[in-house]
Parts: C-alpha cells; structure tokens; sequence
C-alpha cells in the first residue's frame, strides 16, 4: 500500500499492535487515546513516524483510520473524534461488540443488527470495512502458523475501501475473503466469538481462521 497516515483510535494491544505494524511498513502512525500521556512509551518505542494525540487528532492527522477501541465505547469515540472529521476517509473497523458485564464474554449486539452497521450508520460520510477482528493481537500483523497463511475475513458497503483494506490485509501477512456488504459484520463478529470461546476451552491464543476451497 501506498505510504500513508494512519489514525488509530484506542490505545489498548490491538491499536499499539496494529500501528507498530503500520510502521514497520513506513507509514506514519497517530494512536488517539483520551489520555495521550499514556502512550508515551510506546511512541519512544515505536520511533519515527509514531505519535500519540485525542481521539480528534488522530483522526484528523489520518488518511485511514482504524477503530481498535472495546466494543462498548467505540460509539462514544467516534462522538469525541467528530464525526464530520471521518468524512471521506477508509475506517476500518477492527471492534467486536462483548459484553463482560456477567463475567465470561457474550455479544451485546446480534442477529438483526451489528456494531459494524452501527459505526457505519454513524459516519455515514465515511466508507467502514470491518476486519481484523476474528483474530488476536498478537496474529495481527505477520502471523506465522503452520497451515498459513490465515485468512482475513473482511465486509464493507464500497468496494474501492475494501480493495484498500485488502492491501494492507496482504501487506500484514493475510488472504482475504470478501463477504460483501457491512451487514456481514452480523457474522463476522460472532466470528469472534468462537474464537474466544475455542481459546478459553483450549487455553490457547494463537489460532486463526483459513477458508479452504477445492
């Protein structure tokens, strides 16, 4: 992918993994976080071309954005980082909507609507593909398994986003299967489920998913 500037909103393993991996690639990183003091150690880490800054800033520094916030503040983000900020720009939407609150993870959204659908609803002046959130931060970027590479199911309602979110799919180490529209985040999301459930039962991390065809 063209080198770009990449604005990440959310400061937690699945931002710092997927910006330090941006970077890894030459383009410039900004992780937005309500408390951007916090990620000085990380920027310091990182080098040049990381930065740290508000929700706003960092969409207004990038040209693609990421939302790698939890599930149940990803709306209250957008809301800080205005959305008139999103107009135009690729987000790619990394967020799964679990709910904790009753101790093991469950979906707070489901079968007639999806957080995907929601973000894009929100930022109706932006393109969303949802992606990389079947799969752990630490697989995110380069995941190196046995029977690779993994695929990287994607879905999003224009297709010249998903051909750029596909781009950097690929440069991360990824195939990428197309499901089609955003309303595809209704499955792929509890994708993520049998993800973490298959990872509490065999106390593993490290698996992914690859659709096998004849």
């Amino acid at each position: 992918m063209q080198k770009t500037k990449v604005g990440i909103l959310g400061s937690g393993v699945v931002g710092k993994a997927l910006g330090t991996g941006f970077l890894a690639l030459g383009h410039e990183v900004m992780i937005g976080s309500r408390e951007p003091d916090k990620l000085k150690p990380w920027v310091n880490v990182a080098g040049r071309g990381a930065s740290a800054g508000t929700f706003e800033q960092a969409v207004r520094f990038g040209e693609l954005i990421v939302l790698a916030t939890l599930g149940t503040g990803t709306e209250n983000a957008i809301h800080l980082a205005g959305g008139n900020n999103f107009i135009g720009k690729v987000v790619i939407d990394t967020t799964n909507p679990l709910d904790f609150s009753k101790g093991a993870p469950q979906l707070s959204i489901g079968h007639t609507d999806s957080l995907g659908e929601r973000v894009q609803r929100a930022l109706n002046g932006a393109w969303v593909v949802k992606a990389f959130n079947t799969v752990g931060s630490p697989l995110m970027v380069n995941p190196r398994l046995p029977g690779g590479p993994p695929d990287m199911f994607i879905c999003g309602d224009d297709d010249r986003a998903k051909s750029r979110v596909s781009e950097v799919c690929k440069d991360f180490g990824w195939g990428v299967i197309d499901i089609g529209g955003i309303q595809g985040s209704r499955y792929l999301e509890p994708m993520c489920m049998v993800w973490v459930l298959y990872g509490v039962r065999s106390n593993t991390w490290t698996h992914a998913y690859k659709l096998l065809r004849k």
